[in-house]
């Protein structure tokens, strides 16, 4: 067979001063969807091509953004080991910015000749993808591509899969011949999905591909590639791959991480000092410090020696690691950070005396609370203005999305950078809070503790299976008052959705659950038409809460889907929930902080053979 010939060169490539040529924009999509679905490492179909997002190291500039605007967050950046955060750069066709992205996979199939093989082969011409033996036919990239959990991605092996039985045989070396790829169009599953080869061997069909142990019954093994970071070495990696479909959720999904603006990092101060923290930091004295401000910002009153003193001091309170990197510490600052949100939370914010610029505004209801006092219920506050920033840390692969599990963290750039990419959405909420007491008194009741420590043992045998070392795998976080809360906080978006107005994927939850805190935070998340309009502040109102209460308890005594929802040991991806489905408590994902997994309603009104084994079945009977 005669060999395609070689493609055309860009540029000399011998010529460093050569001009970069212009890269051509491929597509747009919308901010958010940079931070939530196509971010760094994601796959992302445009028309009848498909690419891989670029990182963000800064040394290869595959992140252009001379326009976006830096977000600060003081608390997250320092949780997160960062500087300050990057809004994704803008989709206008005015905008000089844009994240470039890279093809994969890079196996294609004509749809005309049925030839599958590497997009080189076709000898498509500079920025197309067509075959030329085909009058210019478009290419369809692969359907499948190969990933592990520790986040590698490469092509799927082809010719592997296609001449296995030679392999058992013993034959080695390539066979010389061209692949293709047909549909039979008998039936839409994947044995209609046949690859042949022209060296005479049985045309197969990709059934069967995707068991768990296919590729490693070939003796295929993960190369550690990453195409989405640029001149990365391939990495050793012990991990099976799997087969997976190119737009599966499977492929990718980011791990975020959020904090809220709260005092005193939400009046606009910090801000208008990130250029000069480095400088900051080094002044001891009050006297250098006001010096160094006068000439700093001669002309702007709010920055004041006091308010700056108080920002320094607060920075070094909230650090309970200082200097330490470890993953450990990295947890221990993200929960201080929790702590110091729920610390806010319940002391609250007022208005008055507050600026414009104030982010934070948590105030409680002027109406009298005592009638929530049956549910167990404390004083609610009504959170009239908030900003949460959230940052994309890092992406998985494979983890299930339902298994309230992070899998192994795959990094966004190739060296360490100062900067993550963020979002930052402002709004409003309802914070709610338990009598700690009463919570403390029915969390040491046997059957409840005995209901919980089943999901617990489920969700700790996952998290062994997902964690390499089984010795260093995290604990589970159930605990009676942590799956309480969580499950109290879903019925109350489900019951809002239906009672106010709120579509349920508008609605977010932020639990704080531990021995010190007992409080659920439910805040609009998004930034369009059901954003911030006091509406769901409305429903915080003492008397709407009760019968908001009300309504949702009653309804969650009976399911649809009962007796088998309320009777069930195991429900929910890996078992690690009771009496929880999509007919009564299940929310949108995007709602949910732990992937709608350690709910149980049983624990919120009891069962027919143990009413006491609910928290609010004595408020249900009055």
């Amino acid at each position: 067979m005669t060999p395609p010939p070689a493609r055309r060169r860009r540029r000399n490539e011998d010529d460093s001063a050569a001009p970069r040529l212009a890269l051509p924009r491929r597509g747009s999509v919308r901010r958010s969807q940079m931070i939530t679905t196509y971010g760094v490492g994601s796959l992302i179909a445009v028309d009848n091509e498909s690419f891989v997002v670029s990182g963000i190291d800064d040394a290869h500039r595959s992140w252009t953004l001379d326009e976006a605007p830096i977000v600060h967050e003081h608390r997250l950046a320092h949780a997160l080991g960062v500087r300050h955060f990057r809004l994704p750069p803008a989709s206008e066709d005015t905008s000089k910015d844009g994240v470039r992205v890279r093809r994969f996979p890079l196996w294609h199939s004509c749809p005309s000749c049925q030839s599958l093989q590497h997009v080189r082969g076709f000898n498509p011409p500079p920025g197309k993808n067509v075959c030329t033996d085909c009058d210019d036919e478009p290419l369809v990239p692969s359907r499948f591509v190969m990933a592990c959990e520790d986040g590698h991605l490469d092509d799927f092996p082809y010719w592997k899969w296609l001449h296995r039985k030679n392999r058992e045989e013993g034959v080695a070396g390539l066979c010389g011949g061209r692949m293709g790829m047909r549909f039979s169009g008998q039936s839409a599953s994947l044995r209609s999905v046949l690859v042949s080869c022209t060296c005479g061997v049985p045309e197969v069909s990709m059934e069967g591909a995707f068991r768990r142990s296919a590729l490693s019954d070939l003796g295929v093994r993960c190369e550690g590639r990453r195409p989405w970071l640029k001149d990365a070495p391939a990495e050793f990696c012990a991990q099976t791959p799997r087969t997976l479909q190119r737009g599966s959720s499977s492929v990718w999904q980011p791990v975020l991480k959020s904090a809220l603006s709260i005092p005193p990092w939400s009046d606009g101060l910090a801000a208008k000092l990130s250029k000069h923290w480095d400088n900051l930091r080094a002044y001891s004295s009050r006297a250098e410090l006001e010096i160094y401000l006068k000439g700093a910002f001669p002309s702007d009153p709010t920055v004041t020696v006091d308010a700056v003193m108080k920002l320094l001091a607060a920075e070094q309170e909230e650090d309970p690691a200082s200097g330490a990197e470890s993953d450990t510490a990295a947890a221990s600052r993200y929960q201080a950070l929790r702590r110091q949100e729920y610390e806010r939370l319940c002391a609250g914010n007022a208005l008055r005396d507050k600026g414009r610029e104030e982010q934070f505004v948590c105030e409680p209801p002027v109406s009298d609370a005592s009638a929530l006092a049956p549910f167990g219920v404390g004083r609610p506050m009504l959170v009239k203005r908030l900003r949460e920033v959230r940052a994309l840390k890092a992406f998985t692969r494979i983890a299930d999305p339902e298994a309230s599990v992070e899998g192994h963290e795959a990094p966004l750039s190739l060296t360490p950078t100062d900067w993550l990419p963020a979002m930052e959405v402002h709004g409003e909420g309802v914070f709610v809070r338990l009598d700690e007491e009463r919570l403390d008194s029915w969390a040491d009741s046997d059957t409840v503790v005995e209901r919980v420590e089943q999901m617990r043992a489920y969700h700790d045998r996952v998290l062994r299976e997902r964690a390499g070392d089984p010795a260093q795998a995290p604990a589970s976080p159930a605990t009676p008052r942590m799956v309480l809360l969580h499950t109290l906080s879903h019925i109350l978006i489900n019951e809002w959705s239906l009672g106010a107005g709120y579509p349920a994927a508008s609605l977010r939850e932020r639990l704080y659950a531990d021995d010190t805190m007992a409080g659920s935070l439910i805040y609009t998340a998004t930034s369009d038409s059901a954003g911030s309009l006091g509406g769901l502040v409305a429903q915080g109102e003492p008397r709407r809460l009760v019968d908001t209460l009300g309504s949702a308890l009653r309804r969650s005594q009976w399911c649809s889907a009962d007796p088998l929802c309320m009777e069930t040991e195991t429900g929910g991806a890996n078992g690690i929930n009771r009496a929880a489905c999509h007919a009564c408590v299940l929310l949108p994902e995007t709602s949910c902080e732990h992937g709608n997994g350690l709910l149980d309603r049983a624990l919120l009104v009891g069962t027919p053979e143990s009413p006491d084994l609910g928290f609010f079945a004595h408020a249900l009977v009055l």
